[in-house]
């Protein structure tokens, strides 16, 4: 739980980095300003952007050494030898980087220290069987994954003024770290699930019904559109095309606005002479019709997917609660994305968007994760699955039931 906290804090800072656009503050990696990350004067740390991309930068040091902590507990001693593998051949490959010359450096370091902290978790004795599967690999992916998000955030840094298909290819870096950091929190967050005490022991998913085929797949369906829509909004965030169409809830004053190449020069005098902002193309305002109109699907998707929970589960269901949470969500993140346009893109509005978009795929992915665990018990334990939800409960709440 406090790594996927911890995770969700990391997109969250992320997130105001994007919006206050200041990802190249701090020009070196992964050196700050030639200082060790951890060694940047104060002083330095608290300038201009410098603030939010270092405090970024730690945040990801301290999420990543999580990562390797829950690998350890999670993986029991078999993941203490791999470990001690991995931390020695890090190092090792970290150190002949180094001695390869300047220009591999900042990779040297890089790996160097990854190599530090897998080998000190190695080396720390802690007699644990490990966790039953699933989660041994759950665990595994997501120390690699953790060690890729790293590598692709400091290349967006080194490789940002490079082209590649017309845009600098710190842009396409950026959203591909981005939508990997949301995949990654949904991650940390099942793990989190399937280490909790109600998942483990399995006595609630005996005594509760399970949700049908039809409502299933619209779960499953509903969260993939929200993780496309996170996709769009990555893509336009580091375009910093959010802001393509500054009107809502009508597009230049009208329900689809005109793409032609005069229209687009239009809009651009006008963000020049109002907003004092970069030119857009026709493919970035198509792009955010698009997020405009996956945005009403979610609503829809996610208002049936509670509508039908409620119809089709009792009260007291494990999945009501959340169902119910994930229709908030959604209605807070439909409204914030309202409020960035009306806002002018206000950083802290934008970073909230960002942040209610994770919890709604989280919160999706979660509700799939519990679907799935409960069709699964009963189709194993046909019995069970029939027997009325009284189970587990006092006498009174079992008459109480029975009468409902």
């Amino acid at each position: 739980m406090a790594t996927a906290l911890c995770t969700l804090g990391l997109i969250a800072v992320g997130g105001l980095v994007t919006s206050h656009g200041v990802g190249m503050s701090v020009p070196d990696w992964p050196t700050s300003y030639g200082y060790n990350m951890f060694a940047l004067p104060v002083s330095m740390w608290l300038t201009g952007g410098v603030f939010h991309e270092h405090t970024h930068r730690l945040w990801a040091t301290l999420v990543g050494v999580l990562v390797v902590a829950l690998t350890r507990w999670v993986g029991g001693r078999p993941a203490r030898r791999s470990l001690a593998i991995i931390g020695v051949g890090e190092l090792a490959g970290g150190q002949l980087l180094l001695l390869l010359g300047p220009d591999w450096k900042g990779a040297g370091h890089f790996l160097s220290g990854i190599g530090g902290v897998v080998l000190l978790a190695a080396v720390v004795w802690v007699r644990n069987a490990p966790s039953q599967a699933p989660l041994p690999k759950l665990a595994w992916t997501a120390f690699w994954l953790v060690q890729v998000q790293g590598l692709l955030g400091g290349l967006r840094v080194v490789l940002d003024a490079q082209v590649f298909a017309g845009t600098r290819l710190g842009v396409w870096l950026g959203v591909l770290h981005g939508c990997l950091a949301q995949a990654f929190l949904v991650l940390t967050a099942l793990i989190a699930l399937l280490t909790s005490r109600g998942w483990t022991s399995g006595d609630w998913a005996a005594c509760l019904k399970p949700v049908g085929g039809r409502l299933f797949n619209g779960l499953i369906l509903t969260t993939g559109l929200i993780g496309l829509q996170l996709v769009l909004g990555a893509t336009m965030r580091h375009q910093h095309a959010g802001l393509a169409i500054p009107d809502f809830p009508l597009a230049y004053g009208r329900v689809w606005p005109d793409l032609s190449a005069e229209a687009v020069a239009r809009y651009n005098q006008q963000r020049i002479e109002t907003l004092a902002a970069n030119p857009i193309t026709g493919v970035q305002v198509a792009l955010q019709m698009a997020h405009r109109i996956l945005a009403v699907a979610i609503v829809g998707s996610v208002v049936w997917c509670g509508v039908r929970v409620r119809a089709a589960l009792p009260q007291g269901h494990a999945l009501r609660r959340l169902a119910g949470l994930w229709v908030g969500l959604i209605a807070v993140q439909f409204g914030l994305g309202a409020w960035t346009i009306w806002s002018n893109k206000a950083a802290d509005i934008a970073s909230l968007h960002v942040v209610c978009g994770a919890l709604s795929l989280v919160t999706g992915g979660l509700l799939c994760a519990i679907s799935a665990r409960l069709r699964q018990v009963a189709a194993s334990q046909p019995e069970a699955a029939a027997t009325p939800l009284t189970h587990g409960l006092r006498p009174n709440e079992a008459g109480l039931m029975a009468h409902r």
